[in-house]
């Protein structure tokens, strides 16, 4: 009797799955199959209910003995993890040295990726004397891979960059409760330099000095701008980021005079690191972190 497993997905991605339209999910599937695996796609809430297949799960934590699989923040870039938390991918736990990495290849590779995501804003890109802070959700919590509660980074900035104005933005997909809004307006009455959006990515990238974020892509999206970040938190992309907390804010003294390279580390991540479902070796990188994963192939 072959071996099960089972894609666990929402209903657009399966449906985009079942007719083979997605590419990393057919060369996935093709790879299992030729393992010997039977595969097969169900909804996604069901994960975990059949301890007789091989799981995997899109985004989400994965069952027991399970896998998750997600784009590495565009495509066609891909991870297979044993884990949800980004922070704990093989990428972020995997040490980095530049010097392993082709100049020429990476700064070709650097300059594609600028002109595909972001057309023209990248070779505009300045600074125009303001500090960028993308928030996410929670604001008033301290989560496992966070250093302080968001709103309390928020203070952080504005305490330790006094020269610049702050622009702190709201994420459009998310909601925020009274006490959360309630929290922002008095910091903003408190500090005429902190202005408060929703959205807006691209241009506040293209001409803002430098980025401050708990784990935000945002910031990742960035490194396409040669734009620095301050991280508060834990996340997979961290290798070139200067790293902050309440107790330590020295990277605020640092930020300015920061300026890895962009372009070998982007090479690291993507091409190195993740799975190219574009690319000719793709079925062998996803081979690769099944077999990580501990999924017994041959």
């Amino acid at each position: 009797m072959p071996r099960r497993a089972t894609l666990y997905l929402e209903p657009s991605l399966r449906k985009s799955a079942e007719e083979g339209a997605h590419n990393f999910i057919a060369r996935l599937t093709g790879v299992l199959r030729a393992q010997g695996f039977s595969v097969c796609h169900r909804p996604e809430e069901e994960a975990g209910t059949d301890p007789e297949t091989f799981a995997l799960t899109h985004m989400k934590p994965p069952p027991p003995g399970g896998l998750t699989f997600r784009r590495v923040y565009h495509y066609p870039f891909w991870a297979i993890e044993s884990t949800a938390e980004r922070w704990n991918w093989t990428v972020a736990k995997s040490p980095y040295s530049p010097e392993t990495v082709p100049v020429s290849d990476s700064a070709r590779f650097y300059r594609r990726w600028q002109d595909r995501l972001f057309p023209d804003s990248a070779e505009t890109a300045a600074r125009d004397g303001f500090v960028y802070v993308p928030l996410q959700g929670r604001l008033l919590q301290r989560r496992s891979f966070q250093s302080c509660a968001p709103i309390k980074m928020l203070e952080q900035v504005l305490d330790r960059d006094r020269q610049r104005r702050v622009v702190a933005t709201l994420h459009p997909g998310e909601t925020y409760s009274t006490d959360e809004s309630e929290a922002l307006t008095r910091l903003a009455a408190r500090h005429d330099r902190l202005e408060l959006r929703t959205g807006g990515m691209e241009p506040l990238l293209r001409t803002c000095d430098y980025v401050v974020t708990m784990n935000s892509s945002a910031a990742f999206d960035g490194y396409l701008f040669g734009k620095p970040c301050i991280l508060f938190g834990r996340i997979d992309f961290h290798h070139i980021a200067l790293k902050a907390t309440p107790r330590d804010p020295a990277a605020f003294d640092r930020v300015a005079d920061h300026r890895p390279d962009y372009a070998r580390y982007l090479w690291w991540f993507w091409q190195k690191m993740s799975i190219n479902a574009g690319r000719p070796e793709a079925e062998a990188r996803i081979r690769d972190a099944l077999v990580r994963g501990g999924w017994p192939l041959k």
